[in-house]
């Protein structure tokens, strides 16, 4: 199945043209050649009558609720970036920003932009270890971090070098700057910048290793704006909607998917520091009014487990959710649809290069349990490890061309990992999937998550599915697990669901259960029933450190 004609002025809003080379369904993605995150985004609203309105809505641990709008914001990240200049921060000089979810942020990051510095995020779920990496390897001068996070870390300020500011939200220490203080000079005027100057250093989520920086230019707010319309339903340029996320601000979902729309459309962004709890969130969007949100499936998994939603908040306003980062089993997607009534947009992509495939209901019809189709204006293929494409029913590799428009500008301070990217003309993702004939993307697992059983590869992931469909799985796991005959065996870890007992019956009957579902060689040999998994600081489920324990045993 082709992708489907857009109408001129669906081109427009998407931020589409005709493409002049082959590729991306015949469109690409409209890049200029100057662009700024915070003009094109806070800037476009902070003046006229639009400046009242709310940009940030923050709920403290309190409940307390208070609204930053867009004038103010702009105008204090003015103030801001002026202080940052003050203190020797220059175009093209990275800010270490370890916040979570809360105006100050919002303002950290316009100041950045506008004074055309770079934004580098650090996730407060971050231990010392990473966070002193991250502070050496990016050679931040300032920091912007708030007390309650940075107080058990204070001791990493004289183990970074390059280190020499610190702003402080709450209660700064000895040689620190309040944050408050930082707004009290003259606002400065904004850099001219281009398309492709660094705006954006995220570093990854570090499930091996040490997390790497990753550079992205001021282009993003653009080359992101086509497949964000598409998950948001095309509803991004409605009136009256509210935005939230679950994710970190620190990372590319909750602050690229979420925060950086809402701001280009003018819409107000809920904030909160709450740890996730499904019953929770319900709650929170349906006090705040949130219409549109980010989750992962890991979250989406554990609202689906809250009976009847509607009778117990009849307020809730959501009507779209776009999830990603891992697989959506079909029963969570049809739980979203019929039970709390909303539509659910899968979207796949990378930290590198994001968003090559995915799904909006509102174009085409969504296959429960597949990744969706190549989006307008992008490229995805699978290829095998020599670079040659793959046929559809067929495993490979999901790689798109050099010339994306979501792809990143490079590692930080590490061009030896750009190369470990490319093969031949594509960039790799090392995500593997397979195509079927009407051009949907069905994921089958990270090429190190691949288990090798007895000749056979496997995929975990529709075998996590076919776990996940039946009543007593909440949740579940799939690894490789070591064997001396097969080499490798298929084995699952399971969170049952609430009041079932975990027993041999049961686990006879799962087996049964997936060996009717799929090819016997892929039915889990062993299963394994946990009250939890480990997850990495995005969210998603740390499959590395179940091999790693697995492996231990």
């Amino acid at each position: 199945m082709a992708t489907p004609r857009l109408s001129p002025e669906l081109c427009a809003r998407l931020n589409l043209r005709a493409a002049s080379e082959g590729g991306g369904g015949g469109y690409e993605i409209v890049i200029p050649e100057r662009a700024n995150i915070a003009a094109d985004s806070v800037g476009l609203h902070a003046k006229g009558q639009r400046a009242d309105r709310p940009a940030v809505i923050f709920e403290d641990a309190d409940g307390a609720v208070s609204r930053l709008s867009y004038g103010a914001l702009d105008e204090r990240a003015a103030r801001l970036a002026g202080r940052l200049a003050e203190f020797g921060v220059k175009k093209g000089d990275p800010v270490a920003l370890h916040l979570g979810q809360r105006p100050e942020t919002a303002i950290a990051h316009i100041a950045c932009y506008k004074l055309g510095a770079i934004a580098a995020t650090i996730s407060t779920h971050y231990g010392p270890d990473t966070v002193r990496h991250i502070l050496r390897d990016s050679g931040a001068r300032v920091l912007v971090t708030e007390d309650a996070h940075w107080a058990p870390l204070r001791a990493l300020a004289g183990e970074c070098p390059d280190l020499v500011h610190r702003l402080v939200v709450g209660r700064a220490g000895a040689g620190e700057t309040p944050f408050s203080a930082a707004l009290d000079g003259p606002p400065l005027a904004a850099a001219e910048t281009r398309h492709d100057d660094p705006a954006l250093l995220i570093y990854t989520s570090g499930s091996t290793g040490l997390p790497k920086g990753i550079v992205h230019g001021h282009r993003i707010l653009h080359g992101y704006k086509t497949s964000l319309g598409l998950f948001f339903n095309l509803e991004l340029d409605e009136p009256d909607l509210v935005f939230w996320t679950s994710s970190d601000w620190a990372w590319v979902g909750g602050l690229i998917d979420v925060v950086y729309p809402a701001w280009l459309f003018g819409h107000p962004v809920v904030a909160s520091q709450h740890r996730f709890e499904a019953e929770w969130a319900l709650g929170f969007m349906a006090r705040h009014g949130v219409t549109h949100s980010l989750m992962t499936p890991t979250a989406l998994k554990r609202l689906a487990q809250v009976e009847a939603p509607s009778r117990r908040w009849p307020d809730l306003a959501l009507r779209t959710v776009f999830t990603g980062g891992e697989a959506l089993p079909g029963e969570t997607l049809a739980w979203l649809e019929n039970i709390l009534g909303i539509v659910c947009n899968e979207g796949y992509g990378m930290s590198e290069v994001n968003h090559m495939i995915g799904n909006c209901k509102a174009l085409r019809p969504i296959k429960p349990g597949s990744m969706g189709w190549e989006l307008p204006g992008h490229v995805a293929r699978l290829v095998d490890e020599n670079g040659v494409e793959s046929a559809d029913g067929e495993v490979g590799e999901i790689v798109t061309f050099d010339r994306a428009a979501t792809l990143f500008l490079g590692y930080w301070r590490r061009p030896d990992l750009d190369a470990e990217m490319r093969l031949g003309k594509w960039i790799r993702t090392r995500d593997l999937a397979v195509r079927d004939g009407d051009g949907y993307f069905w994921y089958r697992g990270r090429n190190d998550d691949l288990i090798k059983s007895a000749g056979f590869r496997i995929g975990p992931a529709e075998i996590e599915g076919a776990l996940q469909s039946h009543p007593a799985v909440a949740e579940s796991a799939v690894i490789a697990s070591p064997d001396a005959e097969r080499g490798q065996i298929v084995k699952a870890f399971v969170r049952l669901a609430a009041g079932v007992v975990g027993d041999e019956a049961l686990v006879k009957a799962l087996q049964d259960h997936a060996r009717a579902r799929l090819a016997g060689h892929k039915t889990p040999r062993r299963i394994e029933f946990v009250e939890d998994f480990p997850l990495t600081s995005s969210g998603k489920v740390a499959r590395a450190e179940l091999r790693k324990r697995e492996a231990a045993r």
